[in-house]
């Protein structure tokens, strides 16, 4: 997969937002420093305040509210978000120790991306921002350390997750997985979590509270709060959306469910090795698509804006690089030594048969309005500037491509999910945490 398909696409959401350790702390006294900024929890050599605590409490109630999902009493959603703030740091340390860096370009090119992703443009949405209170540095800050992590979580799940053929052969030789490839759920979840080596009382604490929680459901409570106060996967603070979800990317477990409920329906308690689940379906869908579609041949050469090559130097090149091939010179050997995209300079920057939806809207934008042999002007997209030449089209059946590529991206999915999963429990695991105030333990 190349650097620049949809899959390497900033898709991130608004999100709530974290303050960062007063940068005035040095210089005040240490009595002020102790009432303002009080430690709620140590995790590791570093510590969350009072103070983070707060601005995140704020910033999800805001959210939530845009989202019409109603906010638990503050207490409950203190300690839901802690615990999350707690992941969060674990992982920011982590990344840190490895070496992991984001830019201040980085961070640029996801604010813009974000705004593209509310159909507004940079300046509007920071006006956007503003007018709903809020902190423009605090989203800088936050959508930094969220790159960070999302460049983690793809080096030690997604980069460790691999897919077999022969687990793609068994996947397509089953009737059952096979007949349900192009079915979708779109769901929410509540996980009510076990720890690893957890004693048999504590998992008879968490069944209780996973009962507790589905009689409450049963009484027609709100499913969207009883997520944001109870579950702790991942997606809580949404209230426990899953979007949509093609049937392989989902656990077995969950489908054994989900083929007997119809839209509305709460499932019954399902117990897995991390925790208890209690499952809403919310839609149900079978996707149909065309078998035949028009492929495009084309190759690019990429430029990224850096500290060193700013915006405006990165396209000045690319239309200096588009007149020396205008003028005969050679594309696949400017982009051997100019593309910084290395999957595909080797190739003289051939990316082979692209298939609708494979690549950024903007990329495809501008590749779809070209003609054969024609060369683009600069083409900006999230990862950085294109110049893109067409060779050629065809219709071309997509059947068994398209089975082999569903199964193989279903498969993986699952897998990331569950490498996920237990990533996260030993990371928390093999943490030192120790919570220092009574309301929020």
């Amino acid at each position: 997969m190349h650097v620049f398909s949809k899959t390497a696409a900033l898709g991130m959401a608004l999100s709530a937002l974290i303050l960062a350790w007063p940068f005035h702390a040095q210089a005040a006294p240490q009595r002020t420093i102790i009432d303002i900024d009080r430690i709620v929890v140590i995790v590791n050599d570093d510590v969350i305040t009072d103070s983070e605590l707060t601005q995140r409490l704020q910033q999800t109630k805001k959210q939530l509210e845009l989202e019409k999902i109603s906010a638990p009493p503050d207490p409950v959603l203190k300690k839901q978000l802690l615990e999350r703030m707690v992941v969060e740091r674990l992982q920011l340390q982590l990344a840190t120790q490895t070496g992991i860096r984001v830019s201040e370009t980085d961070v640029d090119r996801a604010f813009e991306s974000v705004a593209r992703r509310n159909n507004l443009g940079p300046d509007e949405f920071l006006r956007a921002m503003k007018q709903n209170g809020m902190d423009f540095g605090a989203y800088r800050s936050q959508l930094h350390e969220q790159l960070a992590i999302q460049q983690l979580l793809e080096r030690e799940i997604n980069n460790r997750v691999s897919v077999t053929d022969t687990e793609v052969a068994n996947f397509l030789e089953n009737p059952r997985s096979r007949a349900g490839m192009d079915v979708s759920y779109q769901l929410s979840h509540i996980l009510i979590g076990i720890p690893e080596s957890a004693s048999p009382e504590a998992i008879q604490a968490a069944r209780q509270r996973a009962e507790e929680v589905h009689r409450q459901l049963a009484q027609s409570a709100d499913f969207e709060q009883a997520a944001v106060s109870h579950s702790q996967g991942a997606d809580a603070m949404k209230g426990g959306s899953l979007g949509w979800k093609k049937a392989g990317e989902l656990p077995e477990l969950f489908l054994g469910s989900l083929k007997n409920m119809n839209p509305g329906e709460i499932s019954e308690i399902l117990r897995s090795p991390n925790g208890f689940h209690i499952l809403r379906l919310n839609d149900k869908r079978g996707n149909t698509q065309a078998e035949a579609v028009t492929q495009t041949h084309v190759r690019h050469i990429l430029l990224k804006p850096n500290e060193i090559l700013s915006l405006e130097d990165a396209r000045n090149k690319l239309l200096a690089l588009r007149e020396r091939v205008e003028n005969g010179e050679d594309f696949a050997t400017l982009a051997r030594s100019n593309s910084d995209d290395t999957g595909s300079a080797a190739n003289g920057g051939d990316l082979g048969w692209t298939n609708p939806g494979q690549m950024v809207p903007e990329f495809e934008k501008a590749m779809n309005a070209l003609k054969a042999d024609q060369l683009s002007q600069p083409v900006r997209t999230p990862i950085g500037l294109h110049l893109i030449q067409v060779f050629e089209r065809r219709r071309h059946d997509m059947t068994q491509e398209r089975e082999l590529a569903a199964a193989r991206q279903q498969i993986h999915a699952r897998k990331a999910d569950e490498r996920y999963e237990q990533w996260v429990r030993q990371l928390r695991n093999e943490a030192f945490v120790e919570y220092l105030q009574e309301e929020v333990n």
